[in-house]
C-alpha cells in the first residue's frame, strides 16, 4: 500500500499532479484546489490511497490525513465510487462534510457530479455519527473586495474543468461576496465554495 508520496511536482493541472519519487513521476488524483496549491518543482508532501481494479492501479491524493480519512469513509457507502468520494472533497470540507451528516442534510451532496438522491442520502445515514465537526459554521463577511489573483485563479481552474467562463465567473462572483475577507484569499477554498454552487457539470 503506498500511503504518502513526497518529492518534488513535476506539474499540477485540473486534478491531477505528478509527483517524482525516485525518479519516477507518480501521478496522482487530486481535487482541483489541491492542485491550485502545490507548486511546480517544490516538495510536496501527499496523502494517498492506492485504489486497485481489475486492469488499473490509481492514486488518490489528499493534502491532510483528515482527508484521506473521510475519502476512505465516503468510498465505504454502497454507490460512492472513488471519483466520487474525491468530487465530494471538492465540494465540501472534511469539517462541512460532518455538519452535513450532523444534520442529516442529504441536499449538500446531491450538488456533486454523480452524486444522485439516493446516494446523498445514504451517505448521511451511513456515517451518522462517524465525523464530528470541529470548527464552528462560517458566518457571511462583508463585501469588501478580494484579491484580484484570487478571483482569476479560480475562474482559471473552473474554465479549466470544462465550464463556461460566464458561470464560472458568476460563481466566484457570487462566493466572493458572501464569504469574509480572509477566506477571499484563499484560493483552493473559494474554488471549493464555487465548486459547490456551481453543482453537478452538464
Amino acid at each position: 500500500m503506498i500511503a504518502s508520496v513526497r518529492g518534488p511536482v513535476l506539474s499540477a493541472a485540473g486534478t491531477l499532479v505528478v509527483i517524482e519519487v525516485g525518479g519516477v513521476g507518480m501521478a496522482v488524483q487530486v481535487t482541483p484546489q489541491h492542485a491550485l496549491s502545490l507548486r511546480l518543482g517544490q516538495e510536496a508532501l501527499v496523502h494517498t490511497a492506492l485504489i486497485v481494479r481489475d486492469d488499473d492501479l490509481s492514486l488518490f491524493g489528499f493534502a491532510t490525513r483528515e482527508e484521506l480519512t473521510v475519502f476512505d469513509l465516503l468510498r465505504g457507502v454502497t454507490g460512492v465510487g472513488p471519483k466520487s468520494a474525491l468530487g465530494v472533497l471538492a465540494a465540501l470540507s472534511p469539517d462541512e462534510i460532518a455538519r452535513a451528516i450532523g444534520a442529516e442534510d442529504d441536499a449538500a451532496f446531491r450538488k456533486v457530479s454523480g452524486i444522485g438522491p439516493k446516494t446523498a442520502k445514504l451517505i448521511t445515514v451511513s456515517l451518522a455519527g462517524k465525523l464530528v465537526p470541529v470548527a464552528p459554521a462560517a458566518a457571511g463577511g462583508a463585501t469588501t473586495a478580494a484579491p484580484r489573483g484570487t478571483a482569476d485563479s479560480v475562474l482559471a481552474a473552473l474554465v479549466g474543468l470544462g465550464w463556461p467562463e460566464k458561470n464560472a465567473a458568476q460563481a466566484v462572483d457570487e462566493v466572493l461576496t458572501e464569504v469574509d475577507d480572509a477566506t477571499r484569499g484563499s484560493v483552493p477554498t473559494v474554488l471549493r465554495l464555487a465548486l459547490s454552487r456551481l453543482g453537478p457539470q452538464r
